[in-house]
């Protein structure tokens, strides 16, 4: 489980971010753990202190969501339909600091059109023997380039790469 400054970190991350694109699969996840309930603004019962600045950061940010299956998405989200690469590449025109994105398969399409700018990967001291292999099906090996690391209490690493061109 991240711990609180893993949780601040991120949180860092999406306050540095004009906004946040996901798919549909990553967009429902973080909308079901992180979205305030409309009603009554409290927290669910497991969320603790510590994560709070995280779910209020996640919950306020601007948010893209690239599904072919939604209809609609709110949770201050536009849908993101047609052509990934025109789509992506006019999202990055109009943004200031850039996009943040995550996820498992929506990544690996961005990797494929060369529209991902950095990368950064946390690795967490656990294995689970199970899962998604990130960026499994790569038609070809992207060499990076390691431009920060920043290790934390709980053991977990975050490194940033910039993909060598």
């Amino acid at each position: 489980m991240p711990d609180e400054d893993v949780h601040r970190h991120a949180a860092e991350n999406i306050e540095q971010a004009d906004a946040l694109l996901f798919g549909r699969v990553t967009y429902e996840m973080m909308e079901a753990a992180w979205r305030t309930p409309a009603r009554t603004g409290a927290r669910p019962d497991w969320m603790d202190d510590w994560m709070l600045p995280f779910a209020q950061t996640i919950d306020a940010a601007k948010k893209y969501v690239v599904s072919s299956t939604l209809d609609r998405v709110d949770w201050n989200a536009e849908l993101v339909r047609g052509d990934l690469g025109k789509a992506v590449q006019q999202l990055k025109r109009e943004s200031g600091k850039g996009l943040f994105t995550g996820g498992v398969t929506l990544p690996l399409a961005l990797a494929e059109l060369g529209l991902i700018d950095e990368y950064e990967f946390v690795v967490h001291p656990r294995l689970v023997g199970h899962g998604p292999t990130l960026f499994a099906g790569l038609s070809e090996p992207l060499d990076l380039k390691l431009v920060s690391r920043r290790e934390f209490g709980s053991g977990a690493v975050a490194m940033r790469y910039e993909p060598r061109r």
